[in-house]
């Protein structure tokens, strides 16, 4: 989290923050509730003090190498319907800053 918000801040020249928006995979392995917690700890005194985090969930989404199906796994280790664990995965594992809103 500190990440982000060095980025928005180095970014926005001292603007005040109103809103971060965050997308974030299911299977991305973050606790989004530690990442509320992170973000309001990581903004004080800051231009992002007070400003809202808004996070949305990305489902997963998977394609099989071997049957070319596409699937929505449960976890990484999850196989296609069809039994192949050789896949890809096309979404569900990002954390990635959406949009910033300024005051």
């Amino acid at each position: 989290m500190e990440g982000v918000v060095d980025a928005v801040v180095d970014r926005l020249d001292g603007e005040r923050v109103a809103v971060v928006r965050l997308a974030i995979g299911k299977l991305a392995g973050v606790d989004v509730d530690a990442l509320r917690f992170c973000f309001d700890v990581c903004t004080q005194n800051t231009t992002l003090a007070g400003a809202e985090l808004d996070i949305r969930t990305i489902e997963p989404r998977a394609r099989c190498r071997s049957c070319g199906g596409e699937h929505a796994p449960r976890g990484l280790a999850e196989p296609c319907p069809c039994g192949s664990f050789d896949r890809e995965l096309l979404a569900g594992d990002e954390l990635r800053l959406v949009e910033v809103e300024v005051l």
